[in-house]
């Protein structure tokens, strides 16, 4: 992405401060003996880092009375001052932007949805200027300036460029949507996949906190993977790291439209889902009346969810067994019919699974839309850190 105006940059450009400072941000408040044992750096190189970021007011510093220890004084625990700056981010679907202010922290403020009337790239970008006008309103009265502006698109998507080079939802190839956006708004701009954006929200402030190996399921119109391998979000060479929703688990299944049969996507995706619904039961529902079917114990309604959760299962293994990660987090819409497909899910994943692959923690974490713009969000705040963060 090219280089746009700052009003403010961050105070340190180090390997070692934007380490001590993710780690505060994500896992503090601590003491600086603690976050010198958390990054592996000697209690000076901590103080080094930390007193550029508490002059600037970044961090701040203070006695935690509530954790007083038994004996001697009271702790002194530096943490992140949210306060300090905000940032927006920006989700965009086919048929609505969702967007947050958020502080540095990552904690919403504020959260506003906008209706998309088409999908070409300038309808969505004056959407994207309304919306982010707005959320700058909502500053008013505010001592924090608005830092930057996060950008979350599914497909395939080259954050460094800051360009969707394709999204299938949207129908765009090789837009350049970070600098377009810049221009707008007048804000620094990041662009990246939905699903890497929200494993950056899950890995910094979310149920990755802590973890240097995990993955993030998403399952929904798409099916799609976030990796953090290494304690680094893991996009991969061509930018399509992740891509399970497009491993094949049946190769006499349904036609995909990425043109190859029996992905996981063509099994268990949100149209897919409903497809195989309307030609077993002949009615034609949306997502919410084939829950219902589902649920009212029609057998054929009910079969096809089976088969989307043995989907999701196998591909999931999929992951575990290429890179055995710690956990793995199941997100997204689709987590609406959870209870349809959650144990063929762990069933498939069992069975899949190679050796202690198996004992990978599973776990389910629903989160709406707005968390997906704050994921967005979460991208704008690493990429103010430093670009030793992202990735």
């Amino acid at each position: 992405m090219r280089p746009t105006p700052r009003a403010e940059t961050f105070p340190v450009n180090t390997p070692a401060a934007s380490q001590v400072f993710t780690t505060v941000l994500s896992q503090g408040p601590l003491p600086r003996l603690e976050v010198a044992r958390r990054v592996g750096l000697s209690p000076a190189a901590v103080t080094k880092a930390v007193r550029p970021l508490i002059e600037a007011g970044y961090l701040v510093e203070g006695v935690d009375e509530e954790a007083r220890p038994a004996l001697g004084r009271p702790a002194n625990l530096v943490r992140v001052d949210g306060g300090r700056a905000l940032f927006i981010g920006v989700k965009v679907t086919g048929d609505e932007i969702i967007g947050v202010l958020t502080d540095l922290c990552c904690r919403i403020r504020v959260a506003r949805h906008l209706p998309l009337p088409g999908r070409d790239p300038r309808t969505v970008l004056a959407g994207i200027a309304e919306l982010t006008r707005k959320l700058l309103a909502e500053t008013n009265g505010s001592t924090a300036p608005v830092l930057g502006l996060g950008i979350a698109v599914s497909g395939d998507v080259d954050r460094a460029e800051g360009t969707v080079r394709y999204s299938p939802f949207l129908e765009w190839r090789d837009v350049p949507l970070a600098e377009l956006a810049a221009m707008t708004t007048g804000l620094p701009v990041t662009v990246d996949n939905d699903v890497r954006a929200l494993t950056v929200a899950e890995q910094w402030f979310g149920a990755g906190v802590g973890l240097s190996d995990f993955a993030v399921v998403t399952v929904g119109a798409g099916i799609g993977c976030g990796l953090v391998v290494h304690g680094r979000v893991v996009a991969g060479a061509h930018g399509v790291a992740g891509e399970i929703g497009h491993v094949t688990v049946d190769p006499a299944g349904p036609l995909c439209h990425c043109g190859n049969r029996g992905c996981v996507e063509a099994i268990a995706g949100e149209a897919a889902i409903l497809r195989q619904i309307r030609e077993a039961t002949g009615e034609l529902p949306d997502a919410e009346a084939a829950l219902a079917l589902a649920r009212e114990g029609v057998a054929a309604a009910r079969d096809v969810y089976a088969r989307a959760g043995e989907a999701i299962g196998r591909g999931i293994a999929t992951v575990a067994n290429l890179l055995g990660p710690e956990r793995v987090i199941i997100s997204g819409e689709g987590l609406a019919a959870y209870d349809l497909f959650a144990e063929q899910i762990r069933d498939a994943f069992v069975a899949a699974a190679f050796g202690s692959a198996a004992q990978c923690d599973v776990r389910t974490h629903p989160l709406p839309f707005d968390e997906w713009a704050r994921g967005a969000a979460a991208t704008a705040i690493q990429s103010f850190i430093g670009p030793d963060t992202s990735r």
